[in-house]
Parts: structure tokens; sequence; C-alpha cells
């Protein structure tokens, strides 16, 4: 059988691979202790889960292939609560999962040979999804300087005439961090003036600090209201496996992205939909605020944890649910390092060979993401396996 060009090209997704080696081992009896998937361990708001088997009993046709209107509502509604900007639901499509968001998204903007930067490192899936619509990805180092985000001034050295977008992530999968209001917006100003699209994946936006005066972090849409940003019910609702998302677009691309839905995947969940409209109660975002300050804790626990093991993280996460250490002191490159973390000491990480080539070998992705009990035993393996290596 012919396997096409496109399919033969994706490399494996390392955080699934090792969650895969992950399984072999708790399949002979050993306990791992698993932080290499961005997946938390709460599950969905009790409304939403309530709601879920109220729509349950209930004959579930189609919805539109943007979306329900009362869900559509509901999301501008939030923006509107959490961040104060007004957005109208009718740009609002809502997607199976923030991973539909980016097939559609780009699907709609991406010709071939379109030039596309991405900073390095970054989420692997977003650069493939703008590869296999025949972009040409151009990866931009990013360092501890710039907390592994793009600036400005990186944007502008590796701009060319071929430029048609760029793609960012804040805070950013895999090192949590963000880059600053300020900057975001230099940059999409950079991007607009000279006709390019700016893609803003906030799948964690929600799962920021707050500023010094206690404010939620800012949306891009509060400087750049024509950006297309991606989001999902995923991360800060804690419904991963619910495979439900948006994206906020301008006016006129909404039309492609509902010819594109209704042709590629019809329309998203329809008992998903149905149950995500009880995340956006005040007693659903109660329960979602007290997650976040929950994973400020287990932050300060793993960063704590990493010093006391001497292993380094060179900028502080501010948001997600990400630490990114370097390991190169320890003598290893990151997949040696994450190999023999989990075989020697049972504690699955991702190595940064995922996010990007500029620095991915030296790199290592934590999660975050599960219990403080789950952390505290899974640092005090690392601790000592980190010991045998001196």
């Amino acid at each position: 059988m012919h396997i096409s060009q496109r399919a033969q090209s994706i490399t494996p997704f390392l955080a699934m691979e090792f969650g895969k080696h992950a399984a072999a081992l708790e399949a002979h009896g050993h306990r791992v202790i698993k932080l290499n998937l961005g997946e938390p361990d709460f599950g969905a708001p009790p409304a939403v889960l309530a709601e879920l088997q109220k729509v349950a009993q209930q004959a579930l046709p189609y919805t539109g292939a943007l979306g329900l209107t009362a869900l559509r509502e509901a999301i501008a509604g939030f923006y509107q609560t959490m961040h104060g900007v007004t957005v109208s639901p009718d740009r609002i499509v809502v997607t199976a999962g923030a991973s539909a968001a980016l097939l559609l998204v780009t699907a709609a903007l991406v010709d071939p040979g379109d030039e596309v930067l991405v900073g390095d490192p970054s989420y692997p899936c977003n650069r493939q999804f703008l590869s296999g619509f025949g972009a040409d990805v151009r990866l931009v180092p990013t360092d501890a300087t710039s907390r592994f985000q793009l600036d400005l001034a990186a944007v502008q050295r590796h701009w060319s005439a071929r430029t048609r977008g760029l793609m960012m992530a804040t805070p950013s999968n895999p090192t949590g961090t963000s880059v600053p209001p300020a900057e975001l917006a230099a940059i999409c100003d950079w991007a607009r003036r000279h006709d390019a699209w700016r893609i803003v994946d906030e799948i964690y936006l929600n799962l920021s600090d707050a500023d010094a005066n206690g404010h939620p972090a800012p949306t891009v849409l509060a400087r750049d209201p024509d950006a297309i940003v991606i989001n999902s019910f995923s991360k800060y609702f804690g419904m991963t496996g619910w495979r439900l998302g948006w994206a906020v677009v301008p006016e006129a691309l909404v039309p492609a992205m509902e010819r594109l839905a209704q042709n590629y995947y019809i329309c998203a969940s329809t008992p998903a939909q149905m149950a995500a409209l009880a995340c956006f109660t005040p007693e659903s975002l109660a329960v979602c605020e007290a997650r976040r300050a929950e994973f400020a804790a287990r932050r300060a626990l793993v960063l704590q944890g990493l010093a006391d093991a001497g292993l380094r993280v060179p900028v502080l996460p501010d948001g997600a649910f990400y630490v990114y250490i370097d390991v190169s002191p320890t003598g290893l490159d990151a997949m040696q390092f994450c190999e023999r973390a989990l075989q020697e000491a049972h504690v699955a990480l991702t190595p940064g060979y995922d996010f990007g080539p500029s620095s991915g070998g030296q790199h290592v992705r934590l999660s975050y993401a599960a219990s403080q009990d789950e952390l505290r035993e899974g640092l005090a393996r690392l601790a000592r396996f980190v010991s045998t290596l001196k």
C-alpha cells in the first residue's frame, strides 16, 4: 500500500510515545508517575457532568457546523466577563477540540508554499497542521532571554517576502511562559501592517497568573481584534476527552470555516456542546478558578522539588501547567534522560525534541497536571535518579 508523503513526513508525538512505554511498564506491575501529558486530573466541573447525564436522555441530532447558537453566545459572554472584551457570537466557531479549530483555520488560510513563522520550542501538532496544508513552516529559534517565545526582534529578523502569517501560543506548551502583552501587540501590529494573519493559541490563557492588580491575563483580542484565536474546553475546564474547542475569527473568515466544517466533520459533538453550557455558570467558573489556584500551588511544589534535585528551570513559568527543565548538566541529552528516568525511576516525562530542534536536545518537559501526592512521589524519584548521575 502506498502511504502519502504527508503521512510519512510526520514524526511521532513523543509525549504520547512515552505514554505508551509507561503503560507497558504498568502492565508489568510497576507504578509509573506520569508527568508527560498535559491532562488535568480534575475532570469536568460537577455541573457539567450533571448536565451531560440530563442531555443523554434525549435525541441528539447534528448541530449547525458553527456550533450551538447558545454555546457561541456563552463563549462570547465569557470573553466579556473574564477579559472585558466584546466579541460577537457570529465570530465564534465551535469545533471538535482545539485541533479541529486549527484544522479549519489552516485549511482556510494556507496555500502550498506560504511561509509561516512559528517559535521553537512550540507544540508540535500546530506546525504539523500547517505543514499538512503545504505551508513552509519557518521555525524561529528562541531562548531564555525571550522566555522561549517569539519577540518582535526575532519576527523582524526572520520575516521574508514570502511570509503570510505567524502562529504563537501564550502561555506556551512546553514552557508555560507567556508573551508580555505589549510585546504580543507589537508583533501582531507588525504582521498586520505586512498583510499577514496572526493565529494565537490561547488554550492556556485562563490558567495564567493574574497581573499585579489581580486582573486576569488579557486576550490578544484586546489589542488585535482581527487576530485568530484558538481555545479549548480541555485545560481550564478540565474536559480533555470531550474534544470540544473553539476559534474566534474575523467575520470574513466565518463562511469559509463553516463550509470546511460541514465537509470535514459536520459538527462538534452535540452532547458535549449541550453539557458545556454549564461551564459558564458562576458555580462552574468558581470551581475552575479554585483549580487555577491549585495549579499555582503545584507549580511552587515542583519548582522547589526540581531545585532540591539540582535540576535547573531556565525560565519560570507563569501559566499552563508545564516546566521546561535544562538537563544538559546531567551529561544526558533529553531522550536519554527521559528513557532512563522512565526505566530506572518509573517517571514519565517528555523530551524537548517534541517541541523543536534548536534546544530540544537539552530540555525536558514536566507536566504538573497530576495531583500533589503524585508530584511529590515523582520529584522524590527524580531526585534519587539524578543523584545516581552525579
